[in-house]
């Protein structure tokens, strides 16, 4: 399969529409000391099956150790999210922020699943006080899914931070689909492809209202 086959189900442009695994995601909010956002910290974990079948390619490559698979792997991910906008859309007030490149990331094992995590910076840093910042990060095929990291039904404590600011309030949104999009997605067959931006009606809405 080598590096690039392994990246299929997270890079295909024409990848299959419904889902055919899951990415857990959590997001830390960052400010700068004049409590302007200026980026998303994201952490997404692999489902279990992907992340194993990663591990084994990886392993077979020869005189690679894991551990330099896995830095060869994290910038073909970058690479390649680079060019559909790292699957996140952010705004504030309404108002979508332009992104900047990342250039802080990493791929490793973590309890036995691929985990990717990385600093994603704005080209604009507006102030949080006073104002609302949602963001969505999904898949446009709509190939996996993403949730955020859940402990029960209920998203964990990791799921959305921001610190430094207590007085926000912090809220992830669970996707409402309209029941014609969910029928129109499991309704493809196994070699159809979904309308382009499908994942955003499936996303869950990560929220942060400042006072």
């Amino acid at each position: 399969m080598g590096f690039m086959g392994a990246l299929s189900l997270l890079v295909s442009a024409s990848a299959m529409a419904h889902p055919h695994g899951w990415i857990d995601i959590s997001v830390r909010v960052l400010i700068d000391d004049q409590g302007r956002v200026t980026g998303l910290h994201q952490t997404w974990q692999m489902d279990p099956f992907y992340s194993l079948v990663v591990f084994d390619e990886l392993q077979r490559v020869d005189g690679a150790t894991l551990d330099e698979g896995l830095d060869q792997l994290g910038g073909e991910i970058r690479n390649n999210l680079s060019s559909q906008g790292y699957f996140t859309e952010v705004r504030v007030d309404g108002e979508r922020l332009p992104l900047k490149e990342v250039s802080e990331y990493t791929a490793m094992r973590r309890d036995n699943r691929l985990t990717f995590i990385f600093i994603l910076p704005f080209a604009s840093t507006p102030a949080l006080s006073g104002s609302k910042l949602t963001y969505q990060v999904y898949d446009p095929t709509y190939y996996l899914e993403v949730v955020h990291e859940a402990e029960g039904d209920q998203p964990s404590d990791n799921a959305l931070v921001l610190r430094d600011m207590p007085q926000c309030e912090l809220t992830i949104l669970p996707a409402d689909p309209d029941p014609e999009k969910v029928m129109a997605a499991s309704l493809l067959d196994a070699d159809e492809s979904g309308e382009p931006g499908l994942g955003r009606y499936f996303a869950e809405t990560g929220q942060v209202v400042c006072p």
